[in-house]
């Protein structure tokens, strides 16, 4: 069985910017991009947030897990942007570890949510998770989702990610 093409998976806290880094890195690469979450809303025909309402987190990324192993054996997109909670579970890593090239971007934890010492504690429980990809790419607040992909391509390109 011929293996996939390498993807570049995009991984890193809510609202962290990864959709974002993810289209500007899909433009300087000339290929298609993909959002892991948006994928799973359109095919579930509702948002995540109403899923995990509905549904429950298990029953979530089950599906999460079932659509990222399709997206990466199927689909031809080359930048895939995953949800927040994507990389941390372990069947995930698995999945994003045996075909791709991982990238993180952390940004802190500046999400405006309604409780900032809960947002703190899930950021701070999930970041030894993201610690564990394969490259990790620290961002400035200031740097604009376009200077980041510059910066995330450079990166990648010396340490022999990506060709070019």
């Amino acid at each position: 069985m011929k293996r996939p093409q390498r993807r570049i998976v995009i991984t890193g806290f809510m609202a962290a910017g990864k959709t974002s880094v993810a289209r500007a890195l899909a433009r300087l690469l000339g290929c298609e991009m993909i959002d892991l979450d948006e994928i799973i809303s359109e095919q579930e025909k509702r948002s995540i947030h109403d899923l995990i309402t509905e549904r429950g987190e298990e029953i979530f990324r089950q599906t999460e897990t079932q659509v990222l192993r399709a997206l990466l054996e199927k689909n031809p997109a080359r930048v895939i942007a995953t949800g927040g909670g994507t990389w941390t579970v372990e069947r995930n890593r698995g999945l994003i570890e045996e075909h791709d090239c991982v990238t993180v971007r952390e940004k802190g934890t500046r999400p405006l949510a309604p409780d900032r010492q809960a947002t703190h504690r899930l950021y701070s429980a999930r970041r030894t998770l993201y610690e564990l990809a394969s490259l990790r790419v620290e961002v400035a607040e200031e740097k604009s989702a376009d200077e980041t992909a510059v910066e995330l391509l450079r990166t990648m390109r010396r340490l022999r990610f990506v060709k070019g």
